[in-house]
Formats: structure tokens, C-alpha cells, sequence
């Protein structure tokens, strides 16, 4: 009997898996060649639903195992979105990414290629001209000299070709769009984790206290949106000194105004570095670069750089209108294709 069915069996009577088990559950699923079996078990994974205590045994196994990107930066950040949203927006933490660094906040980006979107960090970033597919050595000095670098997530973790043929077939989002977010090679002390469910919210919130999170929201928009949104409120899991409080934002408390988001869809990687690029060289305002003020704000604010939420995202409208971010942008695809 292969070892993974029991698991599925477990799953299916709505049994979770302990956190004792976790390092040797990960190796079945990186070894397991049957894409039927995986399937199977990420059906009766959904089914049974997502545990706290997985997610932080898988989050916790991952980290030790993960290649570490070292750097001389004690306050850095990692702006990401979990993917799985309906809403098939640009990369908004992407493009924020740059804006917060372009404000003086470095930034340890953690991502991979499209798995329930259309546009994964990677490969929108391999559009805009960056290598996202650096080692570690060179993730470090970007980090350090750049002030930005990018940790494309294969190249930091073990898993298998066959699991990600597996989850980018099956069409729903599974526990490892939670764990990417958890799992920052640098260990980002302040991270804005968007999530795909309110579900997701505070599962995700104590996982991330019990990592030891210095200060850091888990975001899930109102309009299911896995960003700070700017179509209304957005519900924040905020972990500060281990504890978790639950509070709400709008675009007002940022001092920008409330606009609809349903026409920032992309279909690919080319559409979403385009409206990118508009945003960061100034040529495109509205509700895509307003939209990306927000989370670039959020990252700042948690970084300790600006005291308010309305401070902060006035730092990161400077660092737009300046051609900070643009340059930051610049030279991180000078640097990773040197």
C-alpha cells in the first residue's frame, strides 16, 4: 500500500495531520511520482480543511530546511500575496516591492511562477528584465546593495516538478499557496501576507506569531481580493509581540480615496509588467498605482519608518514620483544579469 494513501484515508475521516508528523509527511510528498495519488490527497485536503497546526509544522520544516539568504539588514520586509484570489489582478506586491524599496525600506521578495493566477512574481519580473531565478549568494548582495532582491522559491526549497504539475492542474488554491509566504529565505522580520479567504486569515496570523514574526499583517480584502484593497475595507490579523489582534482598514486611513478594482485584471505575465511599468515610470495614475500605494504603505508603516498609515503611503507616492522605485527596478536587473 503506498504510504501517502494512508494519509488520503486520514483526510477523508477528517483527521489533521499532527505536527510531530510533518518532516516525514513533506518527504512522502516530495518523493510521491503518482500525480493520481496527489491529486487524491489534495482533494481530501480541501474537503477536510487547512489546520493551524499543519500549516506551522509544514511552515516550521520548511524554514529548516529552506537555503538561507544571509544579509547585514536586521529591519527588511516581504510584500506577498498567497495567489487563489478570484480576482485575477496585476502583481500588486510585486510592483510594491519596488516602492517600498525605492523608500528606503530594503525588501526580501519571496515567490514562484503562476500556480492558481495568471501571473506569478516570477514570471512577471522575468518580463520586467530581472533574472528571478538567482542563487543565494547573489539574492544576498542584491539585498544588501540594492536594497531589493527577489528568492524564486525552487531554488530555496526541495520539493518536486511533479507536486507543482499536480497543484497547477487541479484549479483551486492549496496549503502551500499559504506556505510560500511563510517560508522567506531571509526571514523577512515584517512581512504584508495577502490571503486568498478570510478562512485563511487567522490560521495564517497564529502560524506566523508562532514563526516568531517581529511585526506583520495577514490581509484578506472585503471584495476577496489577496491584497490591502482599494474597493472598501480589508480585514488585518496584525501579529505584534507574538499576539494576534484583529482590525480593519479602509483606503481613507491611508488618505486615499476609495475606487472600484474590477477592471485591473490581466490575463498574463506581458499585461501585468505593462501596467507595472506605467505605474512605476509615472506615466499611469488611478487605481492601479493607488492600489499599489496601499500595500507599499502597509510595508512601510510595519517597517517602523513611518509612525502613520497616511505618513507611510505618502513615503511611498515620493518614492514613485521621485523615480526611486523605477531605479530600484533598474538596478535590480542590472544586477541579476550581470
Amino acid at each position: 500500500m503506498n504510504a501517502l494513501y494512508d494519509y488520503i484515508v486520514r483526510f477523508r475521516s477528517g483527521t489533521d495531520l499532527a505536527e510531530t508528523e510533518a518532516a516525514s509527511f513533506l518527504d512522502l510528498l516530495i518523493t510521491e511520482t503518482d500525480e493520481e495519488n496527489l491529486r487524491k490527497l489534495f482533494l481530501a485536503w480541501k474537503a477536510k480543511g487547512i489546520a493551524e497546526s499543519e500549516l506551522f509544522g509544514l511552515a516550521k520544516i520548511m524554514r529548516e530546511r529552506c537555503v538561507p539568504v544571509r544579509t547585514s539588514h536586521t529591519t527588511f520586509v516581504d510584500a506577498v500575496g498567497t495567489g487563489g484570489a478570484k480576482s485575477k489582478t496585476f502583481n500588486v506586491s510585486t510592483a510594491a516591492a519596488f516602492v517600498i524599496a525605492g523608500a528606503g525600506v530594503p525588501v526580501a521578495k519571496h515567490g514562484n511562477r503562476a500556480a492558481t493566477s495568471n501571473s506569478g512574481a516570477a514570471d512577471v519580473l522575468a518580463e520586467l528584465g530581472v533574472d528571478p531565478a538567482v542563487d543565494a549568494a547573489t539574492a544576498g548582495r542584491c539585498l544588501d546593495e540594492v536594497g531589493i532582491c527577489f528568492m524564486f522559491a525552487p531554488n530555496f526549497h526541495r520539493l518536486s516538478p511533479t507536486l507543482g504539475k499536480v497543484r497547477r492542474g487541479l484549479g483551486f488554491p492549496t496549503i502551500f499557496n499559504n506556505l510560500g509566504p511563510l517560508c522567506n529565505p531571509a526571514g523577512a522580520p515584517h512581512q504584508v501576507v495577502g490571503v486568498w479567504s478570510r478562512d485563511r486569515l487567522n490560521q495564517t496570523a497564529v502560524a506566523l506569531a508562532r514563526l516568531g514574526t517581529r511585526l506583520s499583517w495577514v490581509v484578506n480584502g472585503d471584495d476577496g481580493l489577496d491584497e490591502i484593497t482599494l474597493n472598501g475595507a480589508t480585514s488585518v490579523a496584525e501579529i505584534r509581540n507574538g499576539e494576534v489582534q484583529c482590525l480593519e482598514v479602509h483606503p481613507e486611513d491611508f488618505g486615499i480615496r476609495q475606487q472600484t478594482t474590477a477592471h485591473l485584471k490581466v490575463h498574463n505575465a506581458a499585461e501585468s509588467s505593462k501596467l507595472i511599468r506605467g505605474i512605476l515610470d509615472n506615466s499611469l495614475n488611478g487605481a492601479a498605482r493607488d492600489l499599489v500605494l496601499l500595500n507599499a504603505a502597509a510595508a512601510i508603516y510595519l517597517s517602523g519608518r513611518r509612525e502613520e498609515l497616511s505618513g507611510a503611503a505618502a513615503a511611498a507616492r515620493e518614492s514613485i514620483a521621485s523615480g526611486s522605485a523605477l531605479r530600484k527596478l533598474q538596478e535590480l536587473a542590472a544586477a541579476t544579469n550581470a
